[in-house]
Protein backbone atom coordinates (compact mmCIF):
# COMPACT_ATOMS: atom_id res chain seq x y z
CA UNK A 1 0.00 0.00 0.00
CA UNK A 2 1.36 3.03 -0.90
CA UNK A 3 0.98 7.09 0.03
CA UNK A 4 1.32 9.18 3.28
CA UNK A 5 0.37 9.51 6.77
CA UNK A 6 0.39 10.88 9.65
CA UNK A 7 0.74 9.97 12.93
CA UNK A 8 -0.38 11.57 16.64
CA UNK A 9 0.25 9.12 19.59
CA UNK A 10 -2.18 9.85 22.63
CA UNK A 11 -1.19 11.04 25.83
CA UNK A 12 -2.73 8.03 28.02
CA UNK A 13 -5.62 5.80 27.32
CA UNK A 14 -7.10 3.56 29.63
CA UNK A 15 -8.30 0.34 28.54
CA UNK A 16 -9.68 -3.24 30.36
CA UNK A 17 -7.87 -6.82 30.51
CA UNK A 18 -7.70 -8.83 27.57
CA UNK A 19 -8.38 -6.39 24.76
CA UNK A 20 -6.90 -5.65 21.43
CA UNK A 21 -5.54 -1.76 21.22
CA UNK A 22 -5.93 -0.95 17.63
CA UNK A 23 -3.94 2.09 16.13
CA UNK A 24 -7.08 4.59 16.12
CA UNK A 25 -7.13 3.60 20.04
CA UNK A 26 -3.74 5.43 20.89
CA UNK A 27 -3.10 7.61 17.70
CA UNK A 28 -4.74 10.35 15.89
CA UNK A 29 -4.16 9.59 11.86
CA UNK A 30 -4.72 11.50 9.27
CA UNK A 31 -3.29 11.56 5.61
CA UNK A 32 -4.35 9.41 2.48
CA UNK A 33 -8.12 8.49 3.17
CA UNK A 34 -7.87 4.86 1.46
CA UNK A 35 -4.57 4.23 3.58
CA UNK A 36 -6.06 5.88 7.38
CA UNK A 37 -9.46 3.46 6.87
CA UNK A 38 -7.15 0.76 6.74
CA UNK A 39 -4.65 1.31 9.07
CA UNK A 40 -7.24 2.54 11.67
CA UNK A 41 -8.17 -0.75 12.64
CA UNK A 42 -4.75 -2.47 12.07
CA UNK A 43 -3.72 -4.28 15.64
CA UNK A 44 -1.24 -2.60 17.49
CA UNK A 45 -1.01 -4.52 20.51
CA UNK A 46 -3.11 -7.04 22.86
CA UNK A 47 -3.24 -6.50 26.68
CA UNK A 48 -2.46 -9.09 28.92
CA UNK A 49 -3.09 -9.98 32.47
CA UNK A 50 0.66 -9.97 32.28
CA UNK A 51 0.94 -6.68 31.83
CA UNK A 52 -0.58 -5.57 35.22
CA UNK A 53 -1.33 -1.86 35.34
CA UNK A 54 0.36 0.21 32.73
CA UNK A 55 2.04 -0.57 28.98
CA UNK A 56 3.84 1.82 27.43
CA UNK A 57 3.47 1.78 23.64
CA UNK A 58 6.40 3.77 21.67
CA UNK A 59 6.56 5.44 18.47
CA UNK A 60 8.91 3.18 16.75
CA UNK A 61 7.06 -0.19 17.82
CA UNK A 62 4.04 1.40 16.07
CA UNK A 63 5.78 2.30 13.32
CA UNK A 64 7.37 -1.64 13.12
CA UNK A 65 4.17 -3.10 13.19
CA UNK A 66 3.21 -0.85 10.50
CA UNK A 67 6.26 -1.33 8.16
CA UNK A 68 5.39 -5.08 8.61
CA UNK A 69 2.30 -5.54 6.75
CA UNK A 70 2.51 -2.54 4.39
CA UNK A 71 6.94 -1.75 3.93
CA UNK A 72 6.19 1.06 1.15
CA UNK A 73 3.66 3.24 3.02
CA UNK A 74 5.22 6.81 4.28
CA UNK A 75 4.99 8.01 8.06
CA UNK A 76 4.90 11.06 9.21
CA UNK A 77 5.08 11.62 13.50
CA UNK A 78 3.90 14.39 14.99
CA UNK A 79 3.67 14.58 18.74
CA UNK A 80 5.01 12.76 21.46
CA UNK A 81 6.96 9.64 21.05
CA UNK A 82 5.17 7.35 23.82
CA UNK A 83 1.39 6.55 24.26
CA UNK A 84 0.80 5.00 27.88
CA UNK A 85 -2.09 2.62 28.49
CA UNK A 86 -3.37 2.21 31.87
CA UNK A 87 -4.94 -1.13 32.51
CA UNK A 88 -8.54 -1.07 34.14
CA UNK A 89 -8.95 -4.13 36.25
CA UNK A 90 -12.10 -3.31 37.63
CA UNK A 91 -13.62 -1.41 40.09
CA UNK A 92 -12.31 -1.06 43.33
CA UNK A 93 -14.96 -1.07 46.18
CA UNK A 94 -14.26 2.14 48.77
CA UNK A 95 -14.18 -0.10 52.17
CA UNK A 96 -16.92 2.41 54.50
CA UNK A 97 -14.32 1.72 57.38
CA UNK A 98 -11.33 3.16 55.42
CA UNK A 99 -13.35 5.88 53.95
CA UNK A 100 -14.53 7.35 57.56
CA UNK A 101 -11.11 6.79 58.69
CA UNK A 102 -9.37 9.19 56.59
CA UNK A 103 -12.03 11.29 56.45
CA UNK A 104 -11.49 11.43 60.22
CA UNK A 105 -7.75 12.14 59.56
CA UNK A 106 -8.11 14.50 57.25
CA UNK A 107 -10.40 16.32 59.11
CA UNK A 108 -8.42 16.23 62.77
CA UNK A 109 -4.84 16.90 60.51
CA UNK A 110 -6.38 19.77 58.72
CA UNK A 111 -8.47 21.31 61.90
CA UNK A 112 -5.13 21.14 64.13
CA UNK A 113 -3.21 23.00 61.62
CA UNK A 114 -5.22 25.89 61.35
CA UNK A 115 -5.46 26.36 64.73
CA UNK A 116 -1.42 25.91 65.88
CA UNK A 117 -0.98 28.26 62.66
CA UNK A 118 -3.72 30.69 64.23
CA UNK A 119 -1.81 30.15 67.75
CA UNK A 120 1.47 30.89 65.71
CA UNK A 121 0.51 34.31 64.69
CA UNK A 122 -1.71 35.41 67.89
CA UNK A 123 -5.01 35.51 65.70
CA UNK A 124 -6.73 35.61 69.17
CA UNK A 125 -4.68 38.55 70.54
CA UNK A 126 -5.23 40.44 66.82
CA UNK A 127 -8.92 40.05 67.10
CA UNK A 128 -8.82 41.55 70.45
CA UNK A 129 -6.80 44.67 69.41
CA UNK A 130 -8.89 44.85 66.02
CA UNK A 131 -11.92 45.20 68.57
CA UNK A 132 -10.84 47.80 70.63
CA UNK A 133 -9.60 49.86 67.62
CA UNK A 134 -13.02 49.17 66.61
CA UNK A 135 -15.54 49.48 69.43
CA UNK A 136 -12.84 51.40 72.12
CA UNK A 137 -13.94 48.72 74.25
CA UNK A 138 -11.73 45.72 75.47
CA UNK A 139 -13.30 42.23 75.46
CA UNK A 140 -11.57 38.98 75.92
CA UNK A 141 -13.68 37.27 73.35
CA UNK A 142 -14.25 38.98 70.36
CA UNK A 143 -17.50 37.20 68.99
CA UNK A 144 -18.26 39.77 66.69
CA UNK A 145 -15.05 39.61 64.34
CA UNK A 146 -14.01 35.92 65.26
CA UNK A 147 -17.60 34.22 64.16
CA UNK A 148 -17.23 36.21 60.71
CA UNK A 149 -14.02 35.06 60.47
CA UNK A 150 -14.38 31.36 60.86
CA UNK A 151 -17.14 31.81 58.29
CA UNK A 152 -15.29 33.48 55.78
CA UNK A 153 -12.28 31.31 56.76
CA UNK A 154 -14.50 28.31 55.10
CA UNK A 155 -15.56 30.51 52.53
CA UNK A 156 -12.34 30.81 51.70
CA UNK A 157 -11.05 27.46 51.35
CA UNK A 158 -14.14 26.56 49.22
CA UNK A 159 -13.27 29.14 46.44
CA UNK A 160 -9.79 27.51 46.74
CA UNK A 161 -10.53 24.55 45.62
CA UNK A 162 -13.28 25.78 43.47
CA UNK A 163 -15.51 22.92 44.66
CA UNK A 164 -18.50 22.12 46.51
CA UNK A 165 -18.31 18.54 46.92
CA UNK A 166 -18.74 17.05 43.30
CA UNK A 167 -20.16 20.70 42.01
CA UNK A 168 -17.65 22.99 40.70
CA UNK A 169 -17.88 26.77 40.88
CA UNK A 170 -16.44 27.46 37.77
CA UNK A 171 -14.44 26.63 34.92
CA UNK A 172 -10.80 27.16 36.06
CA UNK A 173 -8.71 24.80 37.87
CA UNK A 174 -7.82 25.18 41.40
CA UNK A 175 -4.09 25.20 42.17
CA UNK A 176 -4.54 21.63 44.16
CA UNK A 177 -5.94 20.58 40.29
CA UNK A 178 -2.94 22.17 38.79
CA UNK A 179 -0.85 20.94 41.42
CA UNK A 180 -2.11 17.09 40.24
CA UNK A 181 -1.65 17.57 36.54
CA UNK A 182 1.97 18.63 37.36
CA UNK A 183 2.43 15.54 39.13
CA UNK A 184 0.67 13.09 36.35
CA UNK A 185 2.74 14.83 33.80
CA UNK A 186 5.99 14.15 36.05
CA UNK A 187 4.56 10.37 36.59
CA UNK A 188 3.93 9.31 33.05
CA UNK A 189 7.47 10.81 31.87
CA UNK A 190 8.90 8.63 34.70
CA UNK A 191 6.78 5.49 33.41
CA UNK A 192 8.10 6.12 29.95
CA UNK A 193 11.43 6.53 30.47
CA UNK A 194 11.64 3.52 32.63
CA UNK A 195 9.44 1.27 30.31
CA UNK A 196 11.72 2.16 27.70
CA UNK A 197 14.86 1.67 29.64
CA UNK A 198 16.75 -0.73 27.98
CA UNK A 199 20.64 -2.25 28.49
CA UNK A 200 23.74 -2.60 26.14
CA UNK A 201 22.67 -6.67 26.39
CA UNK A 202 18.99 -6.05 25.23
CA UNK A 203 20.18 -3.95 22.12
CA UNK A 204 22.93 -6.39 21.01
CA UNK A 205 20.47 -9.23 21.85
CA UNK A 206 18.24 -7.52 19.16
Amino acid sequence: MDGQIFIRLRHRIKTGNDQLIYLEDIAQITGDDSAVQKLSKMPIYHVSKKDRHIVVLDIMHVVKTIKKTWPDIDIQTVGGSEAIVEIDTGKRQLSPVLFVFVWLLLFVGAALAIMNFHEDVSMRLVHIRLYEMITGNTVEHPYLLQIPYSFGLGFGMILFFNHVFKKRLNEEPSPLEVEMFKYQLDLDHYVALNENKETLKDIHDR
